[in-house]
């Protein structure tokens, strides 16, 4: 039997900080520490970042941030890639636009976990904290290879997060994945108290997952949302590129997320509104965490989080198959 979590809390929103590694586009510093500031006064307390976003970009920007006094957030990074100096290799840009000139190499070790977290330790400038996730493991990510990771994982990189846990280094620790079924497959033998799933959960797709997050709150495991807008595509704006899942949006997405766009229109909802607050709904959410690029979008999903949305807007939304009738909702 699951023995029952620690009490542990984070804010209902958060900012995810793939951006601030020039997910896509780059950004300046200036801009990543204007973002910075803005989402601290949005009250979005809570970030999310990694090694791999931008090669180590988003943490050296996090932590390079002057946060006002008492006023330092959450913080959640990964383990499971080490960073290596490029050092006349070339740098793969793995969706960045002009990341670090390092080479992210998957290292699941009890070693590379601890490697890992001592470079994250030195970019954000912390001693510890708050979360520390698994990044990445699964067969999406991993093909052949996934039976190999999964055992590591279980063997060596888990044990190894335990321990730091109970050294201080973390408050609590998890997976940061973007499939499920690596979720249930390492819940079956490890206790996680919490999971960060991105892109399954989401107003526009999530009868996959439902069953699985009921689960979780069943369970005692805490999920955090990332990707609730399907890597952009429920909070495109006229003439953006449309992506889905970290590439082009393809044709059913984009018109499943219009229909949703016409049903919030009818209501007088914005979609991302829409979709941050379905997500959040659910109980075994713990927090979401919307990415952003500027302080321009970090007001603009403030201004989401703070949108009233008529209930009835729901009950349309299931009527029409849009969205699964057992789903919870605001």
């Amino acid at each position: 039997m699951r023995a029952a979590p620690a009490p542990f809390s984070l804010p209902d929103f958060g900012l995810g900080a793939a951006g601030l590694g020039n997910l896509y586009t780059a950004v300046s510093d200036a801009q990543a520490s204007h973002t910075l500031t803005a989402a601290q006064a949005a009250g979005l307390t809570y970030i999310d970042t990694a090694p791999f976003y931008g090669h180590g970009l988003s943490e050296q920007r996090v932590g390079a941030h002057r946060w006002a006094e008492g006023a330092q957030p959450f913080l959640s990074t990964k383990v499971g890639r080490r960073l290596e100096p490029a050092a006349g290799r070339p740098v793969p840009d793995n969706g960045f636009a002009d990341p670090a000139p390092f080479v992210p190499v998957f290292d699941y070790s009890a070693h590379g976990i601890r490697a890992a977290f001592e470079g994250s330790q030195a970019r954000l400038g912390v001693p510890s904290v708050d979360v520390l996730l698994l990044h990445d493991i699964g067969e999406m990510t991993h093909g052949a290879a996934h039976p190999q990771i999964l055992a590591q994982a279980l063997e060596e990189s888990l044990p190894e997060m335990a321990a730091m846990k109970w050294e201080g280094l973390t408050r609590a620790i998890g997976l940061g994945v973007n499939e499920i079924d690596v979720c249930r497959d390492v819940l079956e033998h490890f206790d996680l108290d919490l999971l960060l799933l991105a892109g399954r959960y989401t107003l526009l797709e999530h009868a996959a997952s439902l069953g699985f997050l009921d689960e979780c709150h069943r369970a005692g495991v805490k999920v955090i949302i990332g990707g609730a807008f399907n890597s952009g595509l429920l909070a495109a704006a006229p003439g953006d590129a449309l992506h889905y899942n970290y590439a082009a949006a393809p044709g059913w997405a984009v018109e499943r997320a219009n229909a949703l766009r016409d049903v919030c229109g009818s209501f007088g909802a914005s979609l991302p509104a829409a979709a941050l607050h379905f997500c959040k709904a659910h109980p075994a959410v713990i927090s979401v965490v919307p990415g952003a690029q500027s302080a321009a979008q970090v007001n603009q999903i403030a201004s989401w989080i703070g949108e009233t949305i008529d209930p009835a807007l729901w009950t349309a939304l299931k009527d029409k198959g849009l969205i699964s009738a057992e789903a919870p909702v605001p």
